[in-house]
């Protein structure tokens, strides 16, 4: 049985003049011709087509896919794993933008006013709507919850980029203390534990020593916390709760 270029483009949802346009390069010829001279497309022929217009789906310029198409060491089946390979692939880049959007959706749970494009630039990978929910159930009664929102629902792409800045200088700071070996309870340790404090009273909400402590502990214990903070340099994340235990500890005596 054999199908007119007419058919094909409307069982294909392409054009006759994108049809026209394989055969004259030599990506899908018709395996027949009518008496008249008119294409006539096969069986064979739909399931190329159909191998051409997933590659170009994903992107492949037509040399491309001729080559993978016509490459005499691939058969049907090594196909049709690239392309269960290629389509896992764009799936979980879907799912992962279907995320990001959804999490721009919501983005003023936090108070966080910033397109995409300027999260992206401020926060890097980290996405600061990711724990919302979790935030919101943890801590959403609290004062520090409710003035932290207060306070950033104003904050533009500027402010963010500020702090973000400041909490760099900060992790930087950190980092060559533990190098040249200063304990985490050495006053330069302790000092840099209390700008840290202060960072976080000036910028979210007022946190006292007892509070900073907490959050400490929590730095450690929430394995997210730890994996995140490590990424300057392994142990930072215990350095710093103990930097803050120990100033802590330093002003309640």
């Amino acid at each position: 049985m054999s199908y007119s270029v007419g058919q094909v483009a409307g069982f294909a949802g392409v054009t006759v003049r994108t049809l026209h346009h394989y055969d004259a390069i030599g990506l899908l010829v018709p395996s027949e011709r009518s008496h008249a001279g008119h294409r006539r497309y096969s069986d064979a022929d739909l399931d190329r087509l159909q191998q051409i217009l997933f590659y170009r789906e994903l992107g492949f310029p037509l040399d491309e896919v001729a080559a993978l198409l016509d490459d005499p060491a691939a058969d049907p089946r090594a196909h049709l794993r690239r392309q269960h390979e290629l389509l896992t692939a764009r799936i979980e880049k879907l799912q992962k933008m279907a995320a990001a959007v959804e999490h721009a959706m919501e983005a003023r749970k936090m108070g966080i006013n910033l397109t995409p494009e300027e999260k992206f630039e401020v926060f890097g990978d980290f996405d600061p709507d990711q724990y919302e929910d979790e935030v919101q159930e943890r801590w959403g009664d609290t004062d520090a919850y409710r003035q932290s929102r207060e306070r950033t629902a104003s904050y533009t792409k500027e402010d963010w980029l500020r702090i973000q800045r400041e909490a760099d200088e900060l992790t930087r700071r950190f980092v060559a203390l533990m190098e040249a070996g200063e304990p985490a309870d050495s006053e330069a340790a302790m000092d840099a534990a209390e700008e840290h404090r202060r960072g976080i009273s000036r910028n979210h909400y007022d946190c006292g020593h007892e509070m900073h402590a907490c959050l400490g502990e929590m730095y450690v214990s929430d394995e997210r916390f730890t994996r995140n903070i490590d990424k300057a340099r392994p142990g930072l994340a215990a350095y710093l709760r103990d930097a803050i235990v120990a100033n802590a500890a330093r002003h309640s005596s």
